[in-house]
């Protein structure tokens, strides 16, 4: 087969510009054998190592207005090529060349001072003609003027500019490393979601790092500016004291000529310095404040200042204004009023064609290409009031009135009180009009279940008598919705003669919230689910995640603790000492997996709570007793092992044992007492299950919950 020339492979392009001109050197005879110096490491090592030399080896003037130029050069350079990238990620080499920039200027300022100090004396010649250029071209006359002009730089570029890009380049890196986790996090969930390909991720993620280096590294190159400037002051001031001592002492002068002499060469090399360093300071602060901005400097500027053109306008005006005051220079004001007139009247229309071709762009519904209305989705129909309250259209105005007592405040601090008595922050309550209830009707669902229904008179007052009597008031009888007391709705003008009799008022609104509460209260067990379990450890103190994480899920499961909260919350215990309850509940876990018997331990770690809540005024814990017999007829009831174990007593017994409760508790309402049943630790739950079916606000507590320092009263015994 013949070997010939294939067509099908790709040509190499000839380089262009500076890399193809490097290349084309490369590859002439000459550059075969400087090759090894032509490498771009070797010149970039070289062009370092000179830098340092400038430091320490004497340099002739030319060579010193070469490097003075290409300094300014540079940082003109670095400026140009700051206002025209998009992003600052593209000029991520920006702390390395402001390294470079300020090694570069210092090193030529000790040069200087050293041509200074040594030649000073000759003429103003004596440190290179780009010193004296800009030493003359400064003071002229008057060095006096000179060392302010110089002062007012310095000033500029060490207290404005530098201290600023500083301060935005330290806050810039620390909100972007902050933020570094969430972003991590945000590409691992949209790669999981499949939005993006491996290797977007991979891409995303080394932006991400090269955002984290580059402000990091950012941070800390602000600091060479504000150094630079410092160094330069510092060097202007020892050049002008030493020049001033060298050329009266070592070489004669006097003090009027060694100070005209060695203050224009000082001034004009400070100048050559401080010009470059402010170009560079000024392109740092446009690099970091442009880290939130793509497009070139310009780009945005433009834009962002057009797109509000009645700004403008109003600037024009206000313009136009001061030109006509007396003494004010009408024309440069006038001037710029029309200018920026002329710009506003063509932002204004350049805003009003976008909108017309935005318009006409956009199909109208019914159209061909409009966009179908969008149908609800079907999941919505799944979602589930946790808490709603329904109105009739009477009652409406309890939410949307303008007083001071309006029932959705009633409601938030319902909310809020409920958190600090039980612990935990409920579910926000829906409040919505219903049409099909009557008027003056409200109902209360739990998880869209009806759990209560009232019905009130918004413009009246709830009228109650504590000791159940008739009230002696004009007004409409009825029975008040929580408690089911005899009631009477009176209008506003009897408030004052109701509380001189001593009757309970409350107003319509008072009614609701009360009526709310002790629904919550009686169906907090079912309000807390596992994300609200779950959100109460996440919002415990720092100082017990160590706790959290010890005891969930290594010796208790969330779904168990869930439960245990839900025992204690249906006998209305606050779940606040939640720290506590993790405790007792890692100590019960030690020997017992039954979530009765650790919700029994955990009661007992909370015996200080309980027995001061259900202390009366004086601080005394009332006690009723089972008796022995009672006891044992428990005990002897009690069938199974461990979570199996229950209560197994036959009928009679059980109505022999409600009706010796009710006997005993009512009596002692009639003395207006109502104490604690205390039954021994084995029983309490199974005695509990049975009075909280015919008498649920009877407490009932064992002898390991009653703590050593309470007071206690016993009263009687079952």
């Amino acid at each position: 087969m013949a070997n010939g020339p294939t067509n099908n492979l790709p040509v190499p392009r000839p380089a262009t510009g500076v890399a193809g001109s490097i290349d084309r050197f490369r590859a002439s005879p000459m550059g075969e054998r400087l090759s090894p110096i032509m490498r771009s490491d070797v010149l970039f090592a070289l062009g370092i190592i000179t830098i340092i030399l400038f430091m320490l080896i004497p340099m002739p003037t030319v060579m010193l207005d070469a490097g003075l130029s290409i300094s300014i050069t540079f940082s003109v350079l670095i400026l140009m090529t700051v206002l025209f990238i998009q992003t600052p990620l593209e000029f991520s080499t920006f702390p390395t060349v402001l390294l470079i920039s300020t090694a570069l200027r210092l090193g030529l300022n000790v040069a200087s001072t050293r041509l200074v100090l040594e030649n000073g004396h000759n003429g103003l010649d004596a440190a290179g003609a780009v010193i004296e250029a800009f030493g003359t071209f400064i003071i002229k006359d008057s060095y006096v003027i000179g060392a302010i002009v110089f002062s007012i730089l310095v000033i500029v570029n060490f207290i404005v500019i530098t201290k600023g890009s500083g301060r935005i380049a330290e806050v810039a890196a620390r909100f972007t490393l902050d933020a570094m986790p969430g972003k991590q996090m945000a590409i691992d969930s949209d790669l999981s979601a499949g939005m993006i390909n491996e290797d977007e991720a991979k891409a995303r993620r080394k932006k991400l790092e090269q955002e984290s280096n580059f402000f990091g590294a950012m941070d800390g190159a602000a600091k060479f500016v504000r150094g630079d400037a410092i160094a330069g002051l510092l060097i202007v001031f020892i050049n002008i004291i030493g020049g001033i001592v060298i050329g009266t002492v070592s070489h004669g002068m006097t003090l009027a000529a060694a100070a005209q002499n060695y203050t224009v060469l000082t001034i004009g090399d400070g100048l050559v310095s401080q010009i470059p360093a402010l170009i560079v300071s000024v392109s740092a602060g446009l690099l970091v404040s442009k880290a939130g901005v793509e497009g070139s400097a310009e780009q945005q500027l433009f834009e962002q200042f057009g797109r509000y053109p009645r700004a403008m306008a109003m600037s024009s005006v206000l313009i136009l204004a001061l030109a006509l005051v007396p003494g004010i220079p009408t024309i440069p004001f006038a001037t710029l009023a029309v200018l920026l007139g002329g710009i506003s009247y063509v932002s204004f229309q350049r805003a009003a064609l976008e909108e017309e071709e935005e318009a006409a762009a956009k199909p109208k519904p019914g159209q061909p290409g409009a966009p179908a209305v969008a149908d609800e989705p079907i999941s919505k129909a799944l979602a589930m009031d946790t808490i709603r309250l329904e109105l009739g259209y009477g009652l409406l105005p309890l939410v949307q009135g303008d007083g001071g007592n309006k029932l959705t405040d009633q409601i938030k601090g319902l909310r809020r009180q409920l958190a600090e008595d039980m612990g935990y922050v409920l579910p926000a309550v829906r409040i919505q009009d219903n049409l099909q209830l009557s008027s003056n009707t409200y109902v209360v669902s739990i998880k869209e279940i009806q759990a209560g229904r009232g019905e009130i008179r918004p413009h009246m007052l709830l009228c109650m008598d504590p000791n159940g009597d008739q009230i002696n008031l004009p007004g409409e009888n009825t029975v008040e919705p929580t408690f089911g007391l005899p009631a009477m709705w009176i209008d506003q003008q009897y408030r004052e003669e109701a509380h001189f009799r001593g009757y309970t008022v409350v107003d319509a609104p008072t009614v609701i919230t009360t009526h709310l509460t002790e629904i919550i209260k009686d169906n907090m067990p079912d309000l807390l689910n596992y994300a609200e379990t779950q959100k109460l450890l996440n919002e415990m103190h720092r100082d017990y995640q160590k706790l959290v994480a010890d005891v969930i899920p290594g010796q208790i499961s969330l779904g168990g603790l869930q439960r245990i909260l839900q025992n204690l919350l249906s006998e209305r215990i606050s779940v606040r000492d939640l720290p506590t309850i993790l405790e007792g509940i890692s100590e019960a876990a030690v020997f017992t997996k039954s979530l009765s018997q650790i919700s029994e331990h955990v009661r007992s770690r909370l015996s200080r709570q309980l027995c001061d809540s259900y202390a009366d005024s004086n601080g005394v814990l009332p006690l009723v007793t089972l008796s022995p017999e009672w006891e044992g007829a428990f005990i002897e009831a009690l069938m199974g092992d461990g979570e199996e174990k229950h209560l197994a007593m036959p009928p009679s017994k059980l109505q022999e044992f409600i009706t010796a409760i009710r006997t005993k508790y009512d009596s002692l309402s009639n003395e207006g007492v109502s104490p604690v049943l205390l039954t021994s630790p084995p029983i309490r739950p199974y005695v509990r299950s049975v009075i909280e079916r015919f008498r649920p606000q009877t407490v009932v507590m064992s002898q390991n919950e009653i703590h050593p320092k309470a007071r206690i009263r016993t009263l009687g015994q079952v």
